[in-house]
């Protein structure tokens, strides 16, 4: 799956234009044409050009290209952009073996490609973590050499990534039973360099995953250190927390449609103070702390006017919660049940919601029982 980018400490979007880059699908994809019109002409080029889905033409330069008797195996370095993915720059290599003729294209995961071990993915256990487009792409590319050299176009394509074990350590991965490497995916072939569609997608395959294996109680958290917070309050497994990140909004309209028992919703105060004013994109950039409004609810809580013209006054959400806590001000529990309703209204009350709020320590500050 995509790589595991929690808030907290999360990459900063560089300014001016940013470059594309191509997924491992799609290097996947132009080392496995490159590979099989070597098995089928006797040499290699030196490059490769494959069309996409959308009509674009990337040529990909080869990397230490092997041909023998009966197969030929060659790399491609990938270029993610200006995207910050833990696969930048890794080594994906594919081999190629004829198979005979009606055998179709058979897919193997070679060293640091993962294979899946749990059920809600879009390909099943027991198969390596190449996703359908990829396999697509593959299949096509390998038609259409084989075409150029009238000869069929079955094959086993064995796709491995040197390193891959160690960067699946940083993805999804060993949370959504995908073992030992990473994925190969992509459905344009293209890396739209910080896109909120990749999050998006993990998040929904998250929950997939949790849906297939059973699993009741799902637990969505803005980063790591809320996530270890919740582990020590639940004991839950792995697999079920889900790396929710900014995109309140991406678990909470997937879960209305494809919902689980119970679930609970753990972030920061000011990311838990955006969600309980209805915003569902919770990234500093595309959202902003109301600190009036957290005036207003100071007031409404007891406060006097010189704690609402403080917190007016300040500079973040964090401190407008330490002035609370300092007034004996219950902000936090506030901001909690604010949070939920707004959970439970984007989720069309499909099941029972917590919500709990911490501070930057990891300090249970709000909290709002679980409730439909």
């Amino acid at each position: 799956m995509t790589d595991k980018k929690t808030t907290e400490g999360a990459p900063r979007r560089p300014e001016g234009a940013l470059r594309r880059g191509w997924t491992t699908g799609c290097c996947a994809t132009a080392a496995s044409k490159a590979a099989f019109s070597a098995l089928l002409s006797g040499k290699f080029a030196d490059s490769v050009t494959i069309t996409l889905p959308k009509g674009e033409k990337p040529t990909f330069p080869l990397l230490e290209p092997v041909l023998q008797a009966d197969f030929a195996e060659v790399g491609i370095v990938k270029d993610a952009g200006d995207d910050p993915d833990v696969t930048h720059g890794a080594h994906i290599r594919a081999r190629i073996r004829h198979l005979p003729a009606g055998s179709g294209t058979v897919f193997k995961a070679g060293a640091g490609v993962g294979l899946v071990t749990k059920p809600g993915l879009p390909i099943p256990p027991g198969e390596p973590a190449i996703n359908p487009a990829p396999r697509t792409m593959i299949a096509g590319v390998l038609a259409e050499v084989a075409a150029e050299h009238g000869t069929h176009p079955d094959a086993e394509v064995t796709v491995s990534v040197i390193g891959g074990a160690e960067i699946a350590k940083q993805t999804w991965n060993p949370r959504l039973g995908i073992v030992g490497g990473i994925s190969i995916l992509g459905t344009t072939g293209i890396v739209h360099p910080f896109s909120c569609a990749a999050w998006i997608a993990s998040i929904h395959r998250g929950i997939d995953v949790i849906r297939a294996a059973g699993q009741t109680h799902a637990a969505a958290c803005t980063g790591s250190t809320t996530e270890a917070a919740v582990e020590q309050r639940h004991d839950l497994p792995d697999f079920a927390f889900i790396d929710m990140g900014d995109f309140a909004g991406g678990v909470l309209k997937y879960l209305r449609h494809h919902p689980v028992e119970r679930l609970t919703l753990a972030g920061g105060f000011a990311k838990m103070a955006k969600l309980a004013e209805g915003h569902l994109d919770l990234h500093s950039g595309r959202s902003q702390i109301d600190l009036s409004r957290l005036a207003e609810r100071a007031t409404a809580l007891g406060g006097d006017a010189q704690l609402a013209a403080s917190i007016r006054a300040g500079n973040t959400a964090m401190e407008a919660l330490e002035l609370c806590n300092k007034a004996g001000i219950p902000i936090g529990t506030d901001i909690a049940r604010a949070a939920q309703d707004v959970a439970l209204t984007e989720s069309d009350h499909r099941l029972e919601i917590e919500l709990l709020v911490y501070d930057r320590k990891g300090n249970l500050v709000g909290e709002a029982p679980f409730r439909r």
